[in-house]
């Protein structure tokens, strides 16, 4: 009985020694960092108080990065969960081809950030891209995507559609562990796919969907730097300049090393209370329902 415990923590030691080197002590060392002066080039960094706080609070760019942040992740999480679902949802039952549609999906997914942002450069070209070209064979003249700010943000969001692999697979596995048997009762009892979908697979795929809403708002929020960066760097007026972004601008541009370290605590804090939120209202409409 007592090699079980031990044959437990032997597994899980290198987990936990490469947690504490690569998340938790850089965590306490950002803490640290954030009330110095550091620059990221001195060695010997100094004591400043809440000068950086009071900093922050006057940063109006801050703000637009904060409003640019929140309006991403209130537009990315629902299309990339709906995405997501419901392709899982569609493609779960065998059908010819499913395993090439499946693939296609998830290909998206294992293209580098760097390669997906450079190529939607050219789908959001205004003169020859091929999405302006769709909208001119309906009658529409297009958008100039990247130089608006709404349709910048907009633009954003539909090239981080795509790479929605990893959900689509969750989904996937989930709604074909659901016992058939389930929805032959149903069917049964004359529910349609509509009445199926709302009553039966949506309520028993809750966990999952709440699981993957959390996931998506922490990734929205905190790893949108790449494709954001390459395709818009912030641009136009900041409606891009995400809290990611405008974090790298002062650390690595601006040398401002202590003051990026406060915005990257703000980044968890908001991070926390928009994961709180969502759980907050999921437990709500349980206990409504």
């Amino acid at each position: 009985m007592s090699r079980r415990p031990l044959t437990a923590w032997a597994f899980l030691a290198p987990y936990a020694v490469a947690v504490a080197l690569l998340i938790l002590v850089p965590a306490l060392l950002n803490v640290g960092y954030a009330g110095t002066d550091h620059t990221g080039l001195t060695r010997d960094p100094r004591f400043v108080g809440l000068a950086n706080v009071r900093r922050l609070l006057d940063d109006s760019f801050l703000v637009d990065s904060l409003q640019a942040s929140l309006f991403h992740v209130a537009l990315a999480v629902p299309v990339r969960l709906v995405a997501a679902v419901g392709l899982g949802l569609l493609l779960a039952a065998p059908r010819p081809g499913g395993r090439w549609f499946r693939t296609a999906v998830y290909l998206p997914t294992v293209i580098p950030d760097v390669a997906l942002a450079v190529l939607f450069l050219w789908v959001l070209n205004p003169l020859y891209g091929p999405l302006n070209q769709l909208l001119g064979l309906v009658g529409h003249p297009g958008f100039t995507w990247l130089a608006d700010p709404t349709t910048a943000r907009v633009g954003v969001v539909l090239m981080l559609a795509f790479p929605i692999g990893e959900g689509f697979v969750v989904v996937l596995a989930a709604r074909r562990m659901l016992n058939g048997r389930l929805y032959e009762a149903a069917a049964l009892e004359g529910c349609g796919p509509v009445g199926q979908l709302r009553r039966l697979t949506l309520p028993l795929l809750a966990p999952v969907l709440v699981l993957l809403a959390v996931r998506d708002t922490i990734l929205t929020l905190q790893v949108n730097f790449v494709p954001a960066y390459v395709l818009t760097d912030g641009r136009p007026a900041n409606a891009t300049l995400y809290l990611p972004v405008y974090i790298f601008d002062q650390v690595f541009e601006f040398s401002g090393f202590a003051y990026g370290s406060l915005i990257t605590i703000l980044l968890m804090l908001v991070t926390a209370a928009v994961i709180t939120v969502q759980l907050v209202m999921v437990r709500r409409w349980r206990v409504l329902r």
